[in-house]
């Protein structure tokens, strides 16, 4: 797989600033980056991000900020007009600054809670965030995880479909959804018109326990998924999200997941 097509999460660095965190993924011999979307990495406020310096770091890892893996949409679901009217103008903000660093999609949080009876509160809301986000050529994903309606596939369909829009859909995240006991195969084939963004790590049950495991070592069909997804004419990114470092540092064990992947 050509490079330019493969960047990899902030995420296991959220305890270390932002630039560090950068830095580490261009030396693991990353070019693009899926920027973790809580300080100390990333903040739409600029009160609590420096976004010039945030563009320059990237720079001088020689990384690009492919993905904002922010939260937007939280508040889309509350009883609060003024609390879902800030939700909104976080999220175009987020939107736009998606569009100064380059990136290609957002991540955004379909509400909270596991309810879909939050679907007509939330899809216009996100119906609207969706035609922002379609004027800047920025893509919105809600990522398939426990705690959310994402995690449910029925439910993620109906809200993708209320929404109605090509800008607005599924981070396809196929471990989260083994980790849920979902048949992640089954969940891409309901997802093929709304797929934004893919996460990739790798695990697989034992017994009563999943075991999170480095990629190519699990039960995730990776060269299934990028069969299926090529074919599907997916066109984005797909992002590893190395979450073992308590197996082997981030630093050694990345460029090997990197090296698999580029080799599917």
């Amino acid at each position: 797989m050509d490079l330019a097509r493969i960047s990899t999460c902030t995420y296991p660095l959220r305890a270390r600033p932002g630039t560090e965190a950068l830095a580490v993924m261009g030396k693991a011999g990353f070019r693009k980056v899926d920027l973790w979307g809580n300080p100390p990495h990333f903040s739409a406020d600029p009160a609590k991000c420096d976004h010039a310096a945030l563009e320059a770091a990237a720079r001088a890892a020689g990384v690009r900020i492919a993905n904002l893996g922010t939260y937007c949409g939280g508040d889309f679901a509350s009883d609060s007009e003024e609390a879902r009217a800030k939700a909104l103008a976080e999220m175009k903000a987020t939107i736009d600054l998606a569009v100064r660093f380059g990136a290609r999609s957002i991540r955004v949080r379909p509400g909270t809670g596991e309810d879909p009876a939050i679907i007509p509160r939330i899809a216009p809301l996100f119906a609207e965030s969706a035609a922002y986000a379609a004027q800047r050529g920025i893509f919105l994903g809600m990522e398939n995880h426990g705690g959310s309606l994402a995690g449910n596939v029925e439910a993620a369909v109906r809200l993708c479909e209320a929404v109605g829009s090509k800008h607005f859909g599924v981070l396809y995240e196929p471990c989260n959804l083994s980790h849920a006991r979902v048949d992640y195969k089954a969940a891409l084939a309901a997802f093929k018109p709304w797929l934004v963004h893919i996460h990739v790590k790798d695990g697989r049950w034992a017994g009563d326990k999943f075991q999170a495991t480095h990629v190519g070592e699990g039960a995730i069909d990776y060269p299934w998924i990028v069969g299926q997804l090529e074919a599907l004419g997916y066109r984005g990114d797909y992002a590893l999200e190395y979450e073992i470092c308590e197996v082997e540092p981030l630093e050694t064990a990345l460029p090997r997941w990197l090296e698999y992947f580029r080799r599917l």
